[in-house]
């Protein structure tokens, strides 16, 4: 897709306007030609938006590896001749620039699941073509019974997520932003990770659905959220940075009961953050674990 505008990126049938207030357009060009490809349920084309070298491609929550384009070219070529009639793979929201970026997008049902599927994934592009994509979704969304067949043995994941492969290339500010941030959260100094938040800014966890706005109520909700977090303590490390000066964010591992997500940034001017989104897969802990998050973002 030549000279992408926001008014043509979406594919045909989908009215949700993407949210590319942290994108350039290069980012979103390159990302919407693989949506408007498989939209065509053109197989070749789709792949064709993939390096053959360096190639990454994999699921962080099902644990499932595609280790050349090829073998992605199977997966779609089975795929995609199977979805319903009207159904769309489609972007929500890019952040980042050429070199790197963080997608959203949905699946609709009956794609890969049942239930429609939401990703937060994080994309690595050389010379204009995808050379690493990484998904990350919550599970529980699906539905546990949906997953049977699918998810890998926690013990079978990848240890290298392609970090080794496509080397990080997000800009100067964010990467400054992404350090600072998780030294804080890795040592629960919850004061300073709140300092780094601007006025209005806002804390959303995904899987946990708590959304609070300030740095006095994020301050409060990490206090209070000590334990039940995985990306605050449990030897949190920043895995690979993806994303410009406007917005980005971070894979990160954890030596908790949930081993690995992502945390998507917005950043103003002068580099405070304006908005925080983590995602990872909450079916990896328990209904009391998620209940006490939604408990400790009670304002008190």
């Amino acid at each position: 897709m030549a000279d992408t505008t926001l008014a043509d990126a979406q594919v045909a049938g989908v009215t949700t306007v993407i949210d590319t207030s942290a994108a350039t357009p290069e980012a979103l060009q390159q990302v919407a030609s693989f949506y408007h490809d498989k939209a065509r349920r053109d197989i070749d084309a789709s792949v064709a938006n993939f390096r053959e070298e360096p190639f990454v491609y994999i699921d962080a929550t099902l644990g499932t590896q595609f280790p050349t384009r090829e073998v992605l070219r199977g997966l779609l070529g089975q795929g995609i001749p199977t979805w319903p009639d009207g159904a769309n793979s489609y972007l929500t929201r890019v952040l980042g620039d050429e070199n790197s970026a963080i997608v959203y997008f949905t699946n609709d049902p009956g794609i890969f699941f049942p239930a429609d599927m939401r990703s937060v994934s994080a994309v690595n592009f050389i010379d204009g073509k995808i050379a690493r994509w990484i998904d990350y979704w919550d599970a529980n969304h699906i539905g546990a019974a949906n997953l049977e067949g699918w998810r890998h043995p926690q013990e079978e994941f990848p240890a290298d997520f392609g970090e080794s492969q496509v080397r990080a290339v997000a800009s100067t500010r964010i990467q400054q932003v992404v350090a600072n941030l998780n030294q804080a959260l890795a040592a629960h100094d919850v004061a300073a990770a709140a300092a780094l938040f601007a006025p209005d800014a806002t804390f959303t966890d995904l899987p946990g659905h708590v959304r609070v706005t300030g740095p006095r109520h994020i301050r409060s909700f990490l206090t209070a959220a000590q334990g039940s977090l995985p990306y605050l303590g449990h030897g949190v490390q920043v895995r690979h940075i993806l994303g410009a000066d406007a917005g980005g964010g971070y894979e990160w591992t954890a030596q908790g009961p949930v081993k690995r997500g992502i945390t998507i940034l917005t950043l103003d001017e002068q580099g405070r953050i304006t908005g925080f989104e983590a995602m990872w897969d909450g079916s990896q802990i328990d209904d009391d674990a998620l209940l006490a998050l939604a408990k400790a973002a009670i304002e008190r």
